[in-house]
């Protein structure tokens, strides 16, 4: 689980401080404000640590099937509004249960070489009181400096980090015992990245039916390609979990009150297979109900597909759905982050989201410890985040004026309209 992130002259932020993440982590905030910068972050270092070349320092993206985004040039991920300053920097801190390493923290600061691509400028890796360091020097070379001591252990140009994450093998080598220390550090960072699961607010529209190579996919994907997959997976796979996903979507479907249970259905004795939506004793085709089924599927999905420790990330969860099911994605958050132990990121423009968060926390279903809301909003050219300050009943003390619109406002006009046209129709 990500507990912290820092971004220091990134795209529209000059300076985010120390953000703390918990267990639900919720980002509201007006269009174009900076909120998915914060996700696009993370997602920037876990398609560089899955890049297929272990020398690249930073991969800004460009291949459409293995990319998660295309960040362009340098100059399009540095904060134009800092003058001077050629460099910007990602850090987070990290808890693994089970793991080794239990915690760690990753900072790297990034600058621009003279042909023009991504370097490492410092990267600095801790975890349980050890720290290492690797330090760009002239030409390419590295300096590698190990806990507080003044002085390198080395330096030269073998010694680049691999990935933003990792020293290279020729400096795990010479670190001896230390190096194998790095190495595992390095490897958690690595699982911690990988195990972000990403669901973008764009989604795939429904087929009538699908064929399936009795597989189980690796990831949903950034537009829920695979949800289908891994629905046909739980049905269809022998096993301990068989249905075990399907009967999760088919709960928070009846919860959401737009479907009482979805089923797989063969189609003869073919590789291909549809989706049966059940509601009020009707039986229809994916294809042939609202959109908002389809487009709510793949959330409901890797709520349950992406294993215990992982990260999901979800950008507007709620798109095309009704108020009602709007709301009960806060409790499907709030539920599945503390049954399967998954972190979830949502940025959202949900009010109705946001408001049924409110009411958890006034339940007490839901801890400060477990749940914190920020909102992002400009500040001239840069981001400017604010952490929600909510008290024990779910209240926002620093809320910022004219978010959610004025709902005691639009009655009040309402009202004093309908006062106005009663009197004027009077004889």
């Amino acid at each position: 689980m990500f507990t912290r992130l820092r971004l220091t002259n990134f795209k529209a932020w000059k300076d985010t401080g120390d953000v703390d993440f918990k267990p639900v982590t919720m980002l509201l905030g007006t269009n174009s404000s900076g909120k998915s910068t914060l996700i696009q972050s993370l997602l920037l270092l876990k398609q560089t640590v899955q890049s297929p070349d272990r020398t690249v320092h930073l991969n800004l993206g460009g291949d459409e099937v293995n990319d998660l985004f295309n960040f362009g040039r340098f100059e399009d991920v540095l904060n134009q509004d800092v003058e001077g300053v050629r460099q910007f920097s990602i850090g987070f801190d990290f808890e693994r249960e089970g793991d080794r390493v239990g915690s760690g923290q990753f900072d790297c600061t990034y600058g621009q070489t003279s042909s023009g691509s991504v370097a490492i400028q410092t990267m600095d890796l801790r975890a349980a009181n050890r720290r290492f360091r690797a330090i760009r020097r002239d030409k390419g070379a590295f300096s590698i400096v190990v806990d507080e001591e003044t002085q390198p252990r080395f330096k030269g140009r073998n010694y680049a980090p691999e990935r933003s994450i990792a020293l290279s093998a020729d400096a795990i080598a010479v670190l001896d015992q230390d190096g194998t220390v790095v190495e595992d550090l390095s490897l958690a960072i690595r699982r911690e990245l990988e195990g972000i699961s990403y669901l973008g607010p764009l989604r795939r529209k429904p087929e009538r039916d699908y064929p399936w190579n009795k597989t189980k996919p690796g990831e949903v994907g950034i537009d829920g390609r695979s949800a289908i997959d891994a629905l046909l997976a739980s049905a269809l796979l022998k096993g301990e979990e068989q249905n075990h996903i399907v009967h999760g979507v088919s709960h928070w479907l009846a919860r959401m009150k737009v479907a009482d249970r979805l089923e797989v259905r063969q189609q003869g004795r073919s590789n291909r297979y549809e989706l049966i939506v059940h509601r009020d004793g009707v039986a229809c085709n994916l294809r042939d109900v609202g959109i908002g089924v389809s487009q709510v599927l793949p959330v409901l999905v890797v709520a349950y597909f992406a294993p215990p420790g992982s990260t999901i990330v979800l950008e507007e969860p709620e798109i095309h759905l009704h108020p009602l099911a709007q709301s009960v994605l806060a409790e499907l958050f709030v539920v599945i982050s503390q049954q399967r132990k998954v972190q979830f990121i949502v940025e959202t423009h949900s009010e109705h989201l946001f408001r049924r968060m409110q009411t958890l926390m006034a339940r007490q279903q839901v801890s400060a410890n477990e749940a914190t809301m920020y909102f992002v909003e400009r500040d001239g050219k840069s981001a400017r985040l604010r952490a929600l300050e909510l008290d024990g009943y779910g209240r926002v003390k620093n809320w910022p004026e004219g978010f959610f619109g004025d709902a005691l406002g639009e009655t009040r006009e309402q009202a004093r309209l309908m006062f106005e046209r009663q009197k004027a129709a009077q004889p």
